[in-house]
């Protein structure tokens, strides 16, 4: 037997929040309805649902505004960052994004490790220009100078 849930949250392979969709009987009972991920389909979880989605755009804007906020901080931010070498050129380690976010504190900005989006760790003196995903919408640039210690 199937169930009409209305979803609550996005799950994945199942559908975004607001969608409804039928499901097995064991699967709402035993993971979406104890998860809080779906509820069943009344005016009363449509209320809730909307009450949510408010909430959610509500905060999703107010993050928006902090990560532009940011981005203009970031606009003309450089960074330099002093490493050992073993040859002159290529660094004894690497410098990777606990670096910069430890760069970025001493200059008073506050980022996570997962903002920052480097390829890979930079292993050679030079500079290299650091993208950063402050938001979905809102991205930045980051001058990193790495120099010899």
């Amino acid at each position: 037997m199937s169930t009409e849930v209305l979803l609550m949250n996005d799950v994945a392979h199942l559908g975004q929040a607001g969608a409804v969709v039928r499901v097995a009987d064991g699967y709402a009972r035993n993971f979406l309805f104890p998860r809080k991920l779906a509820a069943p389909v009344s005016a009363a979880a449509l209320k809730r649902l909307d009450k949510i989605r408010k909430e959610r755009e509500e905060l999703d804007r107010i993050q928006l505004a902090e990560a532009r906020e940011k981005a203009a901080k970031l606009k003309d931010v450089s960074l330099t960052i002093r490493a050992k070498t073993s040859d002159g050129q290529k660094l004894y380690g690497s410098v990777d994004e606990t670096a910069i976010v430890t760069a970025l504190a001493s200059q008073g900005i506050a980022l996570d490790r997962g903002q920052i989006a480097l390829d890979g760790h930079i292993k050679e003196l030079g500079a290299f220009d650091v993208p950063l995903r402050l938001h979905p919408q809102v991205s930045a640039t980051v001058k990193v100078w790495v120099v010899e210690e």
